[in-house]
C-alpha cells in the first residue's frame, strides 16, 4: 500500500462528502487543479504547506505519525 494512502483516501472523501468536484476543491483551496490531482492520485512529492491548504477546508493538518500507527 502507499504510504500517502491515508492522505488520498482522506481528501477523496472528504472531497465526495461535501460534493464537490476536483476543479471546485482547487478554487476553494487556492490551489492548481494540477496540484488536487497530484494529491489524490498519490504523488510522493508535494509541497507540505500546499497540501495544508487543501486539508484546511476540512479541518485538519499534517502531523507526525508514530510509525507503529501507520497501518492503523
Amino acid at each position: 500500500m502507499k504510504e500517502n494512502s491515508r492522505l488520498i483516501r482522506f481528501v477523496k472523501q472528504k472531497r465526495k462528502l461535501a460534493g464537490i468536484t476536483q476543479v471546485e476543491l482547487a478554487e476553494k483551496a487556492d490551489v492548481g487543479l494540477r496540484f488536487v490531482r497530484d494529491l489524490e492520485q498519490g504523488k510522493k512529492t508535494l509541497r507540505m504547506d500546499t497540501v495544508n491548504k487543501v486539508l484546511a477546508l476540512f479541518g485538519a493538518e499534517l502531523a507526525p505519525v508514530a510509525q507503529d500507527q501507520e497501518n492503523e
